[in-house]
């Protein structure tokens, strides 16, 4: 059992994401805004791995003989495309809901992906060449214990990347004021208050004996919908690796 001072889940978010486990893969239901957010997702990760590990872009499997986690996974938007892009992939997520659904897809797909049902303290001891979590440090219960439990399981010479929101009134407005307004986000799912800045992410990594070595912009678009861009006020991607 992880001790007080390291649990990172916020038992009252992880209810509220698991109740969104019934419809996370219908891209027309409550979790349509991270089908919208993925393919850039997905880009930023494929551009940060070829990269950091100076891979062919033309490869079709440039995570294959790696391991990846996938931390607040959810039902595995992102922890599937880890798999398919040849990595040993892992997701964990603290609503078991979610697990159980993300078991399921990835079974019906023919993908072998391990789910566990926790927090990232709940795989102390475990090293990955790549860690990644999307959107979920503006949820946990203790940011800097997370981010040091993200770093505990970077196994050397390997690679992270996170996003999250900015804390700007550009974001609240998106995010809060428009999409959870007009019900494009379900109501309840953004603590304004919680989002981090990217001066403040980043001194969380460099805390946790990491590194910065990219920090993108994720915007939107009318014409291509979410974008990776030099802009950091709605949105930012960080790759960090050990300093």
């Amino acid at each position: 059992m992880a001790s007080a001072t390291k649990a990172t889940i916020d038992p009252a978010q992880a209810e509220h994401f698991g109740k969104l486990a019934k419809d996370w893969w219908d891209p027309r239901g409550s979790s349509a805004m991270l089908h919208r957010l993925n393919p850039a997702r997905l880009a930023y990760v494929r551009e940060a791995v070829d990269a950091h590990w100076d891979v062919d872009p033309a490869s079709f499997a440039p995570l294959a003989g790696r391991t990846a986690i996938d931390v607040g996974c959810g039902a595995g938007l992102l922890t599937e495309p880890l798999a398919r892009l040849g990595a040993r992939a892992t997701g964990v997520d603290a609503a078991p809901e979610n697990v159980g659904a993300a078991r399921a897809h990835a079974e019906a797909m023919g993908l072998d992906v391990e789910y566990v049902a926790g927090g990232i303290e709940d795989l102390a001891g475990r090293k990955f060449d790549l860690v990644v979590s999307m959107e979920v440090i503006e949820h946990v219960a203790n940011p800097a214990n997370f981010v040091a439990g993200l770093a505990d399981a970077l196994a050397p010479g390997g690679l992270m990347i996170l996003s999250t929101p900015n804390r700007t009134p550009l974001s609240r407005l998106a995010m809060i004021t428009l999409g959870e307004g007009t019900g494009a986000i379900p109501k309840g799912t953004h603590d304004w208050e919680a989002f981090l800045t990217p001066d403040e992410l980043s001194a969380l990594l460099v805390g946790a004996g990491l590194e910065v070595s990219n920090l993108r912009g994720l915007g939107f678009s009318p014409a291509r919908g979410f974008v990776l861009s030099n802009d950091t006020s709605l949105d930012y991607l960080v790759t960090a690796r050990r300093a």
